[in-house]
């Protein structure tokens, strides 16, 4: 066997690994390759896969076709098969059976009730975001149709007690500050 320094492009190689139709173009006498063993091999694996074979003669035929000498013997063997798998055809599901949609949730509702959430973490300093946000995503909401809306006055109850909580702790301190005196 000689060697070539550049691979030889075979047909079957094309698929990497799926399997390929059988040719059966050459003459019925003429010496099976290897490759023409395994093209044959991948048409039986595709029609025992399809169900068109069962277990034990998709064994036999298998057995058969690594023990064939010519391709008119590989050719008997998938005769009787389509050549490759056959695509399974999906019937169309009407309409009524299918499942609705779900409508998308806003994310600055979500981002709102995250801020509203951390109102108590952060002192109340992301209350702000939190207001602002809440107020955008229902906008939002209400040109778009969008979830979210119990999201966003979540972040807008916490926002505005959170910003709320601020003044009267400002108004606390600026009247405790006059007093003072």
């Amino acid at each position: 066997m000689s060697y070539s320094p550049y691979p030889q492009w075979q047909p079957w190689q094309q698929g990497h690994g799926v399997p390929q139709p059988w040719g059966g173009q050459a003459a019925p006498s003429m010496r099976a390759s290897h490759a023409d063993r395994e093209r044959a091999v991948d048409v039986l694996r595709a029609g025992y896969g399809e169900g068109r074979l069962e277990k034990p003669e998709f064994d036999r035929r298998v057995a058969r076709a690594y023990a064939a000498r010519t391709v008119g013997e590989l050719a008997l063997l998938v005769a009787d098969l389509p050549q490759g798998p056959v695509p399974h055809v999906v019937p169309a599901v009407p309409a009524v059976f299918r499942p609705v949609p779900r409508a998308r949730v806003n994310g600055k509702a979500v981002a709102s009730a995250v801020c509203g959430g951390l109102c108590l973490v952060t002192f109340g300093f992301t209350g702000i975001p939190a207001v602002i946000l809440g107020h955008m995503a229902r906008a939002e909401i209400a040109r778009t149709g969008e979830e979210g809306d119990g999201l966003a006055l979540t972040g807008l109850a916490l926002g505005w007690l959170a910003n709320g909580a601020w003044v009267v702790l400002m108004l606390l301190s600026f009247a405790l500050a006059l007093a003072t005196g």
